[in-house]
């Protein structure tokens, strides 16, 4: 967490909609293939606590401006983006969103084939799948699916996936998706293969 550094969100490099912004988090790990994955769950974390406590917040992916006297990026670690944190003009606005049945799929065990989720799918998976599609994604493009795959060792079996986009950010978007998805259907409900 940054805290009164005015320069990250200033100048040609910064989003319009951002002023007067001087906290943030630096979201930055080990470089690793599951980074920016892990960065979106664990950020979306930080998003809603800081929500709760009355706070807006913003994920930012391209359109700040790198500090390093502010903040430390090891050699064996990746800036991944920023989430700016501070009191906004508005609480948001409500964004479009796709439905259950275009970001679900439930495979079929006796049949050996997947088809698009229905009314056949558990209940808890589709509150987590409803959870998920309130979830914050880069221009709202909502690049992740879910699928409901069925029991295994008398646990629930469920698997997500990143979509492709243009725009990219399909990794962050999908760790915040599943993140949303556990609140919603109850982390202790299913496992996630």
């Amino acid at each position: 967490m940054i805290q009164n550094e005015t320069k990250a969100f200033t100048g040609m490099l910064s989003y319009g909609s951002f002023s007067g912004v001087k906290n943030y988090f630096v979201m930055v790990g080990k470089k690793a293939k599951d980074l920016n994955e892990r960065v979106g769950y664990y950020g979306e974390k930080l998003v809603l606590l800081a929500q709760t406590l009355g706070l807006n917040t913003c994920w930012v992916g391209l359109s700040y401006r790198k500090v390093p006297e502010a903040y430390n990026v090891g050699k064996d670690e990746k800036l991944v983006c920023m989430i700016a944190v501070g009191y906004g003009e508005t609480q948001g606005v409500p964004h479009k969103i796709k439905s259950v049945g275009q970001v679900s799929r439930s495979v079929a065990s006796t049949l050996g084939s997947s088809k698009n989720a229905g009314d056949s799918i558990p209940s808890w998976f589709r509150k987590g799948v409803e959870a998920a599609l309130l979830a914050p994604t880069a221009v709202n493009q909502q690049k992740f699916s879910f699928e409901y795959v069925g029991m295994n060792n008398n646990r629930h079996q469920v698997r997500a996936k990143k979509g492709i986009s243009m725009i990219g950010y399909t990794q962050i978007d999908l760790g915040i998706a599943k993140y949303h998805f556990e609140i919603g259907a109850g982390k202790d409900t299913f496992d996630w293969v």
